[in-house]
């Protein structure tokens, strides 16, 4: 959550969302810094009005903490996920594909 933190505080502070940026707001809160998380997420941040998904309330799923084991697989299906991402062909995404991928990061 940390991640989304950060860009959603570079976005109230008028600040471009990018990886330079989100590492500095990280490393200022003491944050150990997962460069594959911070590209996966201003690649899925691309093109995404983040006005108009905070006005649509995306929904934030709430569920208790996973243990370490558990904690440590999901990482691992996350990084996996996040590479196929960044493989698939980079071209415009439409405001609802977008949406989408900014809601996958809350789920």
């Amino acid at each position: 959550m940390e991640y989304i933190y950060s860009a959603l505080l570079l976005h109230s502070a008028g600040k471009e969302i990018n990886e330079e940026n989100i590492k500095k707001v990280l490393t200022a809160a003491g944050i150990k810094i997962d460069d594959a998380r911070v590209k996966a997420l201003t690649a899925a941040l691309e093109g995404v009005n983040i006005e108009e998904a905070i006005s649509k309330g995306v929904a934030v799923p709430t569920a208790a903490a996973p243990t370490t084991t558990e904690t440590a697989a999901e990482e691992k299906k996350e990084e996996k996920k996040e590479e196929k991402k960044e493989e698939k062909k980079k071209e415009e995404v439409s405001e609802e594909e977008a949406a989408a991928g900014l809601s996958a990061l809350f789920g």
